[in-house]
């Protein structure tokens, strides 16, 4: 499929995807006529580094992790050949989550003590 048709299937625009293509995430072929040709797993492969973007991975962190993840709960190649760096880095980037999730948890308990003590009874 063309450029286009993979920015309207993930919703992704084409200059993103160039981007993700710049950033050695994607790796379309090319046709003939020098025109952008992805095959149908790019739609997964976009939204599965979309999905990595959004839970705050930087795209250095996912080209590096990108070649282990074919889905979720598979992995390719197999656990054992993650190398420690790898592992290093991903271990990071769970401590940075774990962080924001506790500060997120931390915020709404306050917010609904607020909440509680504001509103009317009854």
């Amino acid at each position: 499929m063309r450029i286009g048709e993979l920015s309207r299937r993930t919703g992704v625009p084409t200059r993103l995807l160039r981007y993700y293509e710049e950033q050695d995430l994607l790796h379309p072929g090319r046709s003939e006529n020098g025109y952008r040709s992805y095959p149908e797993s790019a739609v997964a492969d976009v939204q599965q580094i979309r999905g990595l973007l959004d839970s705050g991975l930087t795209t250095e962190m996912i080209r590096v992790i990108l070649p282990y993840l074919s889905g979720p709960g598979e992995l390719h190649p197999p656990a054992e050949c993650v190398t420690p760096e790898t592992a290093a880095l991903l271990q990071g980037h769970i401590e940075r989550i774990q962080s924001r999730i506790d500060c997120l948890a931390r915020n709404r308990d306050r917010l609904s003590a607020y909440l509680a003590a504001v509103r009317p009874t009854g």
